[in-house]
């Protein structure tokens, strides 16, 4: 543990991304994606590749991970708030408090843990680490020690559930980096022949992988897929997306999961309420 809290204290606090993501969330238009406002915190931040490729766990880096967690404390603010979509907007709220330039990020951290019935934390480790999901740390495990075949076959039956068809995996050796291929239509008229590959990592997926990846497309292959069960580095996003080069989408092992819960594959979705205290206290004092 002190190892990973030498390393994770150059990652500023979850404090210190509050007013980027409002702040993205505005340049957006005033609502966004996960990725697009991971994408512009970055850009407006400009922290150093070192601490951006810094891992939390084996599927998120700790960026992403205490993104996460400023999101949420936002929205426990009532400063954005999230659609089923996954898509975070500005409330009229967060808007204002953008105008008049009155964000205090010490108010926005306060307000949710004195909420959770907790004294003022000085340290974001003491929330985060007693935050995790046990279901996704679990699914995480399964996923990483799948085998190889057992992996592609998920990667199979996740891209049909995203319209993928013709889906085949390739059970061959030395395919030089392909593991299947399949067929994209989008609109019932346009088609593309599309490749994939899958990699169980606990770590990060680098560039090299990527430029490996598009070196063994064919020319009948018009787009490329990488799924992972671990991250991908800075570098090898920008490697994904480089310009004049054949674009290599990316699915690192949050988006995995998330899929995978939203698909129903191998997760079964489990309802409960969380009891609003201060609701039935009303009652009382009234």
């Amino acid at each position: 543990m002190a190892k990973k809290q030498s390393i994770t204290k150059n990652c500023p606090p979850i404090q210190f991304f509050f007013v980027p993501t409002l702040k993205a969330l505005d340049e957006l238009g005033g609502s966004g994606s996960n990725e697009e406002i991971y994408n512009r915190v970055l850009i407006m931040t400009k922290l150093p590749t070192k601490v951006i490729d810094i891992m939390h766990n084996f599927t998120m880096t700790e960026v992403e991970y205490r993104l996460f967690w400023a999101r949420t404390y936002l929205k426990n603010y009532g400063a954005i708030e999230n659609s089923k979509h996954k898509v975070w907007a500005l409330t009229t709220k967060g808007a204002k408090m953008l105008k008049n330039d009155n964000i205090d990020p010490k108010d926005i951290y306060n307000f949710t843990t004195k909420k959770r019935g907790k004294k003022d934390i000085s340290s974001e480790e003491d929330v985060v680490e007693t935050e995790s999901v046990n279901w996704r740390e679990q699914i995480t495990d399964i996923l990483q020690h799948l085998n190889p075949y057992a992996f592609e076959r998920l990667a199979q039956r996740l891209l049909r559930e995203c319209g993928f068809s013709d889906v085949q995996v390739t059970k061959r050796s030395g395919d030089g980096g392909i593991d299947g291929t399949g067929k994209l239509r989008i609109q019932g008229i346009f088609s593309f022949n599309v490749a994939f590959q899958c990699k169980r990592y606990k770590g990060q997926v680098g560039a090299a992988t990527i430029r490996d990846f598009r070196g063994s497309l064919g020319t009948n292959i018009e787009k490329g897929v990488l799924i992972t069960t671990g991250a991908f580095t800075k570098a090898a996003k920008e490697e994904a997306s480089s310009e004049g080069k054949r674009l290599i989408d990316l699915m690192d092992g949050e988006e995995l999961i998330n899929k995978l819960a939203e698909y129903g594959i191998g997760l079964n979705e489990v309802k409960s309420y969380e009891v609003d205290e201060d609701f039935f206290n009303s009652l009382i004092e009234q």
